[in-house]
């Protein structure tokens, strides 16, 4: 048996040697990097996510069991563990501390969304479904963390279209309606005693912010604003009079601003910034103080409103180092005792356990302590401008050990697309680099933060201008020499994926070969297929993207599925086969398509995930057939 291993792995050598071999004929070694295996970058954590009792006495975390991330709890400072939860079937996706005894948590059923409320004692009895409905979606509007028997939830029970607000009791389920919504109602608000005060309505192109001085009254709308413009509640001033709102009205970027929200006007900036929208403001409950402001560039920013936070944090960097973002993932009541976590773009990092009034740190466990930061790819900020002149901020990797010359590239475009890449951990980022390619990323127009305009730029724009950026990209690179425009791939999931699609129909003589990853292929079948809980958003979509009767030909000219004849490279495709938001329709459209004309293509599809995949064996069949068919098409590396 040890004599089958040494052959395997001398076996395993040579390949690795032969692919350094082929790569030196284009690319000159600088300092050989091994290849790391697909599963290290994919897999799940030994020990992750971790949470503080209200008390700060027990800590949460989760493990895997069976392969999948379930729940255990300890003494704060004892090795001594019990578990909680016993899924098999799919991860805990969330969870939060109700009590000092009681843990809710949140999972759907493969990968619908349609997600489930439970609660389960800390040492794993009285475990309960608390929204036992079939499909039915759930929503945390409001843990009520001064209630020990109730939370606030939003379910589309009665009508699948619209989320009311109901009164939840955790020990025994009881459900009492707390606020019917009205029609059009996508936001609850609640003040510090957890009243329901504001509610955000649209109709699709309107939003309608409504106000109650008590929860007695009725709501009565007290700012009315196009869809462009938004005044997005974050929390109420600690006197339960006013809110603090990120809000664009009459501004370009996004400012967080104290709102009056009985009369509907700004009555003080608090912040803004020139660059990009600010829209984070954290607070002491405790204390009763703005603590930080945060906003995203290149990086997050932090701008500090409190002395005393704005000295923890100095104390933590004193005692992790600046190299990582640090985060505090949770805290108990009295705010003395918190967990935190490093992490950057080479790191997964490690979480800790900090005694405030000590000013002392210990580490809990490093997240992936298997993969070595040293041997990471940096994550590069860019810009480059579109063809029209427009600026295009992204994020450029190069792998480590080859020169950064005629390389490989994976075109890297977000899924959204109203979304944004930022700097940080990117496992798929890594992987691919780690197998020689160099990865773009960019924010093509549309992408989230960088002010309305830029946002706007991207309005009837799907296949057109926003897709534009992305070829813009590619030649972006090849001009600097850094992509050989031979070797030039396109991967993207969910909007990324249509953008894929898009790609290689628009400018086939682009790339070599292309991954789709749960993308829309179709405008018109996708509008059809959306939740019923998206139903308000319509209109809005009729905007941004395309009205199928008013502009039928644009959303056809824009829909790959109708131009598959124009593919010219090999395309991979990836499905869950219970996808609520892009209907697995959307893949077989394309994969029928494709085989009427007597064109292979690679489709994998998973009869238990949604849009992505979360089990940790499809990651590992997806990353896996994708490595493979990447090197069979581009010439990179493949590991064990």
């Amino acid at each position: 048996m040890n004599n089958m291993l040494k052959s395997s792995s001398l076996l395993n050598i040579f390949a690795i040697l032969v692919l350094f071999s082929c790569q030196q004929n284009q690319n000159k070694m600088i300092e050989p990097v091994r290849v790391i295996p697909m599963k290290d970058f994919f897999r799940n954590p030994d020990i992750a996510y971790f949470s503080l009792s209200p008390n700060g006495e027990k800590i949460s975390f989760t493990k895997p069991y069976k392969n999948r991330m379930n729940i255990f709890v300890s003494a704060l400072g004892s090795d001594d563990t019990t578990q909680v939860t016993f899924i098999e079937d799919r991860d805990v996706e969330a969870y939060f501390w109700k009590t000092n005894k009681r843990i809710i948590y949140v999972r759907d059923n493969d990968g619908d969304e349609n997600y489930h409320l439970y609660a389960v004692d800390d040492d794993g009895k009285n475990q309960k479904d608390l929204t036992p409905y079939d499909e039915v979606n759930v929503q945390v509007v409001d843990e009520l963390e001064e209630n020990e028997n109730e939370v606030l939830i939003g379910m589309n029970k009665r009508n699948p279209e619209l989320f009311d607000v109901y009164r939840l009791n955790i020990n025994t389920g009881d459900l009492k309606m707390e606020a019917e919504n009205p029609g059009g109602v996508t936001n609850w608000v609640t003040d510090h005693k957890g009243n329901i005060r504001v509610a955000v309505q649209s109709d699709g192109v309107n939003t309608n912010l409504l106000y109650r001085d008590d929860i007695k009254e009725n709501f009565k709308s007290v700012l009315t604003t196009s869809f462009k413009e938004s005044v997005s509640p974050l929390f109420f001033t600690f006197d339960n009079k006013f809110l603090y709102a990120a809000s664009n009205l009459g501004r370009d970027k996004a400012a967080i601003v104290k709102f009056d929200i009985a009369n509907g006007k700004e009555l003080e900036v608090i912040y803004q910034n020139d660059e990009v929208d600010v829209d984070g403001l954290d607070y002491s409950k405790k204390r009763k103080v703005l603590t930080a402001i945060t906003y995203t560039t290149d990086k997050e920013q932090v701008k500090y409103l409190d002395k005393e936070y704005e000295g923890m944090y100095e104390k933590l960097k004193e005692l992790l180092g600046d190299k990582y973002e640090i985060i505090i993932t949770s805290q108990n009541k009295n705010e003395d005792k918190f967990l935190v976590r490093t992490i950057s773009d080479r790191s997964l990092g490690a979480s800790y356990f900090y005694d405030a009034a000590k000013k002392e740190i210990s580490k809990i466990a490093d997240r992936a302590p298997w993969l070595d930061e040293n041997e990471m790819c940096e994550m590069k900020p860019i810009v480059y401008k579109a063809k029209d002149g427009l600026t295009i901020h992204g994020y450029l990797t190069l792998p480590k050990g080859i020169e950064s010359k005629n390389l490989p590239v994976v075109i890297n475009p977000h899924g959204g697309p109203w979304a944004r890449d930022e700097w940080g951990w990117n496992a798929e980022v890594q992987f691919l680099a780690n197998r020689g390619y160099a990865v773009l990323q960019m924010n093509f127009r549309g992408s989230t933060g960088y002010g309305r305009k830029f946002w706007e730029a991207s309005f009837k724009q799907w296949g057109l201008s926003m897709q534009q950026d992305i070829t813009d990209g590619v030649e972006f690179l090849v001009k600097e020499g850094i992509a050989d425009p031979k070797r030039v791939a396109i991967y993207g999931a969910s909007y990324g994926g249509y953008a894929t699609l898009a790609g290689i129909t628009s400018t086939p003589e682009l790339y070599a070969c292309a991954v789709d990853y749960v993308g829309v292929s179709n405008l018109f079948t996708f509008m059809q297929t959306i939740p019923p809980y998206w139903k308000p958003f319509l209109n809005m979509m009729y905007e941004m993207v395309g009205d199928p009767k008013k502009d039928s030909t644009l959303m056809h000219d824009a829909s790959p599925v109708y131009f598959v004849d124009k593919i010219k490279c090999p395309l991979f495709i990836a499905q869950g086969a219970n996808d609520p938001r892009v209907n697995k329709a959307e893949s077989d459209q394309v994969v029928e398509a494709l085989k009427k004309r007597g064109v292979q293509v690679e489709y994998m599809v998973k009869d238990d995930e949604g849009h992505g995949f979360g089990n940790e064996e499809n990651q590992f069949d997806f990353y896996g057939a994708m490595e493979k068919f990447l090197a069979k098409h581009l010439g990179g590396r493949i590991g064990e």
